[in-house]
């Protein structure tokens, strides 16, 4: 099953090109992130379902649509708190679930250091929220998390992916959905995307030199 969707938008390349100049500072950065996931975050969303209602227009009363689904989000620490903004702007209502993890420099492995999930009365869809998916691994790490509650729809939003990490997500999880902005070709020593555009938080939350 094919489950990645690549957002091929004129916006998210023009966006995506400032996003990876190294010479990009922290501010920009921040803004390149929150307007490239906007656009990604409507594709992924596209077919949410909805719930009619009648409203007042200021001319007459119609019957209107409202979103008919609990919809949580759910951002990988740190990284991920970059896209929570942006998708909340355009799903106010929606519930914010952190999950937090590093990666083993020696193992390149993600370790989980904080899990703020529920155990019962799972959403009815599931967002995980990391801007790469390099190999993949704290992104299915989130995945089995959200499945652990019962969550049936689960979706990834990425801002650049490797092809390497879209195949082993595939592999496991062939019914999670994956949108993302660009996938690029290879991983170097370091798991690293190539090209990519360096370490996402670092960039972002300009920690670089710490």
């Amino acid at each position: 099953m094919n489950n990645q969707a690549v957002l091929n938008h004129p916006l998210v390349q023009h966006h995506l090109s400032i996003l990876r100049d190294k010479s990009t500072p922290p501010q920009l950065f921040r803004t390149q992130i929150h307007l490239i996931s906007m656009l990604i975050a409507a594709e992924a969303t596209k077919d949410l379902k909805l719930q009619e209602c009648r409203i007042q227009t200021p001319i007459e009363e119609m019957t209107g649509r409202k979103l008919a689904q609990r919809i949580s989000i759910v951002p990988i620490l740190r990284a991920g708190l970059g896209l929570v903004d942006p998708i909340l702007q355009l799903l106010p209502d929606a519930e914010v679930w952190h999950l937090g993890m590093y990666r083993d420099e020696t193992t390149a492995l993600p370790v989980e250091y904080y899990c703020k999930l529920p155990k019962d009365s799972p959403a009815d869809v599931g967002i995980v929220l990391d801007p790469m998916l390099a190999t993949g691994g704290s992104i299915r790490v989130a995945i089995a998390a959200l499945k652990r509650w019962g969550v049936p729809d689960i979706r990834v939003i990425s801002v650049i992916a490797s092809e390497n990490g879209i195949a082993a997500l595939n592999a496991e999880y062939p019914d999670v959905n994956v949108f993302v902005g660009a996938v690029d070709p290879i991983l170097n020593v370091n798991k690293f995307i190539v090209p990519g555009l360096g370490d996402a938080g670092d960039r972002m939350f300009n920690t670089r030199h710490a």
